[in-house]
């Protein structure tokens, strides 16, 4: 097999990694604001409930959650989705399971902010939405951006989890030439690349970190 065949492989499924990566961010990160405002709520059954969906997707393994969201309505519902739900599984249980890791992020940065500042608002005549969205939360996007960055690295190499149903991403492209050719180049440069993907996010995150610095 030529180098540029390889490369030209490993470009498709890193484009499936790209894909399962931005999707993932784009539902978990404002779906996990969503389940900290469940866990903090004052409603007992609400805060009991969001913080059972945490415990058991914190709990259990990713590579799980993917067979049961794929397989679960099925054999719950009878329903009968075929392959194209495989792609929308992972996107499902990608997004469910970091979600949750993400809320309780959010949760200890909103919870971390002095009481002080609420009071304050409120003499200024500020809403609760007003004083969440202007004053506390730009705050609390600066004081959990390293933890937020932490999980979304991890996420760059979680998304090789997709292989479980069938989803041929990066590493699974570069497993299956491995095979095939007998060498374990492939797998170098798909490490290559994660690391690269990984390195361009970290320093992405690295310069939102630094606009936000005024926020001291």
């Amino acid at each position: 097999m030529s180098l540029d065949f390889m490369f030209f492989e490993l470009g498709k499924g890193f484009i499936t990694t790209v894909e399962i990566f931005i999707l993932t961010l784009l539902f978990s990160l404002p779906l996990g604001l969503l389940i900290s405002f469940g866990r903090m709520s004052k409603h007992f059954i609400l805060r009991l409930i969001t913080k059972f969906y945490i415990s058991v997707m914190r709990g259990t393994p990713l590579m799980l959650q993917l067979i049961v969201v794929y397989f679960g309505p099925y054999y719950i519902f009878g329903a009968q989705l075929g392959r194209s739900y495989r792609f929308a599984a992972v996107i499902i249980a990608f997004s469910l399971n970091y979600a949750a890791y993400f809320a309780e992020i959010y949760r200890s940065g909103i919870e971390s902010m002095p009481i002080g500042q609420y009071e304050a608002a409120k003499v200024l005549g500020y809403t609760k939405v007003q004083t969440f969205l202007k004053i506390i939360l730009p705050q609390v996007i600066k004081r959990i951006l390293p933890a937020i960055t932490n999980e979304t690295i991890t996420l760059v190499k979680d998304t090789s989890l997709a292989f479980v149903l069938s989803i041929v991403e990066m590493f699974t492209t570069a497993k299956q030439i491995a095979a095939s050719e007998t060498t374990i180049m492939p797998l170098m440069v798909a490490g290559l690349f994660y690391y690269i993907f990984n390195l361009v996010v970290a320093l992405g995150m690295e310069q939102i970190e630094k606009k936000l610095n005024y926020y001291r």
